[in-house]
Formats: C-alpha cells, sequence, structure tokens
C-alpha cells in the first residue's frame, strides 16, 4: 500500500493531466458558488446540474441575493432537481450568512457545518476549494474510491463503515494544492472509478488498489441492505375554472414536496364531487381521469391517478391567504412546482390530455 504523500501526489498528476477544469462553479471561486454547487451535486450528476447551477447563479448572483428572494422563487428554480428539502435549507442558510455573519461565510469546516444543510463533507469541500482550508471530504464518488483502494467493507451508511472511511480521507489529504486534490478526488470518482464500470487501466492508483487486486471492485463500497418499497395511491385533482387556470395548494414547508405547489389530493375517485361541495359549494361540471403513472421516491413509490374537473366560473376561496393559487399554464408564475405536478401542467399547457 502507498503512503498517503504518495497517493495525494498521483491523484494530483492525474487531476493535472486529466481533471475537469472548467465547470462553472470552477470560475469565479467563492464560498457562495462552491456551496450551491455542492448542495446540487449531492445525489445528481453534473450535467444534470449545470444548467441548474447557471439559471441560480444569474437570477441569485451573491448570497445577499439569495436571502432577499422568497422561497417561491427559489423553489420554482429548484423545480425538477429533487430533493427539495436541498433547495429550503440553502435559503436559510443564505439568511443565516446574512443575519447573523454579515454575509460572509464562516471560515473552517466547524463553522460551516453549522449552517442549515451543510454537513461535514460539504463544509470540507467549501473549505478546502474556497478558503484556502486543508480540510478533507467523504461525498459518494469519493467513498467509492476509497473503499476500492482500501478494501473497506460494508454500506458506507453504518457508522462503523464510515468512520473508516473518513479516517482514509483524512489520512490522505494533502496540506498542499487542497482545493486541487478535492477536486480531484470528485473527478476520479465520477470520470474513472466509476460504480458500474470503473476504467481501472486510466486509474493513477490501480497498481495497489485492493479491489482491483482481488477482481472484486463491484463489491465495494457495499450497497445498502435492498428493501422491497411499498407502495401508496393518490388521486391528484386537476380543478380547471372556466379561464382554464389550474387549482394548486401549498404543501407544509416540511416533509414530501414541504412548500411547493402541488394539486389538491385526494385517496379516491370518487370523493372529487364531496370535496368541490365542502370547499367551494358546487359540484364540478365535468370528471376525466388522466393516464395513472408511477413516482418513486427513495422511501416507496406513489402511483398517481390524475383526474381532471372542470369547475365553472372561478369560486371565492376559502383558504387562508398565500396558500392557494390559480395556476395560469399560458403566463405560468415562477413558483416550486412538484416534478409530477410539473410534469402534468406541460401536458395540459402543450394541449395534451394529462
Amino acid at each position: 500500500m502507498t503512503s498517503p504523500n504518495d497517493f495525494s501526489r498521483r491523484v494530483l498528476d492525474w487531476y493535472d493531466r486529466h481533471g475537469r477544469k472548467d465547470l462553472p462553479w470552477q470560475r469565479d471561486i467563492n464560498p457562495y458558488r462552491v456551496w450551491v454547487s455542492e448542495i446540487m451535486l449531492q445525489q445528481t450528476q453534473v450535467r444534470t446540474v449545470i444548467p441548474y447551477f447557471e439559471r441560480f447563479m444569474a437570477r441569485f448572483p451573491t448570497v445577499v441575493a439569495l436571502a432577499e428572494a422568497p422561497v417561491d422563487e427559489v423553489l420554482h428554480l429548484w423545480t425538477g432537481l429533487g430533493y427539495y428539502a436541498r433547495a429550503r435549507n440553502l435559503h436559510r442558510a443564505a439568511r443565516d450568512v446574512c443575519q447573523q455573519h454579515g454575509g460572509e461565510f464562516p471560515v473552517g469546516v466547524e463553522g460551516l457545518a453549522a449552517l442549515p444543510g451543510i454537513g461535514r463533507s460539504t463544509a470540507g469541500a467549501i473549505a478546502s476549494i474556497a478558503q484556502g482550508q486543508t480540510a478533507a471530504i467523504l461525498d459518494g464518488n469519493v467513498k467509492r474510491v476509497l473503499a476500492r483502494y482500501h478494501a473497506v467493507a460494508g454500506w458506507p451508511g453504518e457508522s462503523r463503515v464510515l468512520k473508516t472511511l473518513w479516517a482514509f480521507a483524512e489520512d490522505h489529504t494533502p496540506k498542499q494544492r487542497t482545493a486541487d486534490y478535492t477536486q480531484a478526488m470528485m473527478d476520479l470518482g465520477a470520470t474513472v472509478c466509476t460504480r458500474g464500470k470503473p476504467d481501472c487501466e486510466s486509474c493513477p492508483l490501480s497498481a495497489d488498489c485492493l479491489a482491483r487486486a482481488t477482481g472484486e471492485q463491484a463489491s465495494y463500497p457495499g450497497r445498502k441492505p435492498r428493501k422491497a418499497l411499498p407502495v401508496r395511491d393518490t388521486v391528484f385533482l386537476i380543478l380547471r375554472d372556466a379561464d382554464g387556470h389550474v387549482l394548486l395548494e401549498k404543501r407544509p414547508p416540511s416533509g414530501i414536496w414541504g412548500g411547493l405547489w402541488c394539486f389538491p389530493e385526494l385517496s379516491a375517485s370518487d370523493q372529487v364531487t364531496d370535496w368541490c361541495l365542502d370547499r367551494f359549494a358546487r359540484e364540478p361540471l365535468t370528471l376525466e381521469p388522466g393516464a395513472p403513472f408511477r413516482h418513486t421516491f427513495s422511501h416507496y413509490h406513489l402511483d398517481i391517478q390524475p383526474l381532471q374537473a372542470q369547475l365553472g366560473t372561478r369560486p371565492e376561496s376559502i383558504m387562508a391567504a398565500g396558500e392557494q393559487l390559480w395556476y395560469n399554464v399560458a403566463q405560468p408564475p415562477q413558483v416550486g412546482l412538484a416534478a409530477p405536478v410539473a410534469r402534468l401542467l406541460n401536458a395540459i399547457d402543450s394541449g395534451a390530455t394529462p
């Protein structure tokens, strides 16, 4: 097994020749841009993140601009990226930075990790890349590289395995060129030591990688124990007024699709008439079911039955202000939408049947 210094030297030599150096967040580097990119990149691939990052930076070029924006607009720009708690925490953390730290990010891992939504690895990335600190990271790509190189058995979600990987991450992180090393390790995992078909011939660490030596690359890191995902059912009520606007309701700030605008949800199609009578004291004029489809979360499947209903003249609302919206599909407002809601609204706008 190579020494920590030789490990980082080989990684940095590889990065100098093959690493990615022109990603949008690698330009005009500062803690804010690195932070936003790191949050977006959690469980999301680089090619997906790039256009979202560029739109986000165009609208919120500074942490102050983000802090001052309404959360609905932040969620609107996040629509499609998923894991919306990330966007809500971005907004909360931006406000904390402005209100508690004068608009400047705390320096170092400890202060950064105290902000909402910033864990140890994200704090390490910000500190090393944007603040010149010596700090280790352990994102999914780095876990895979280290688990294979050192043959660390087990699922990284287990505390024992995670502790071992963090120890290796700290041990290998150099005091010089830490920012480049941090980016190099993320690149190595993303482009060479990939999950499915690692390109061991191109890897600077392959000569003494324990997983490669035994031909067991696919065994590391260990997979999360599988269990069958439960299935839940719901009815999306697509209620339209005489002008074709669609009723949306704002979900509670926490939980699934927290803070996003969604269709009213019912447990069964035959509840629509009673729901409309209770809410608006009138029955729907028409009911038309759409094609059911499945939306999968990390912990369950949601089978969705769209049901389009025509209500006629828009009724008076009985909901609290700010909790209900008649959404104009032709001139959509900038609000955050759950992915399946955006999908159905796009179908309506294109003239298709949801």
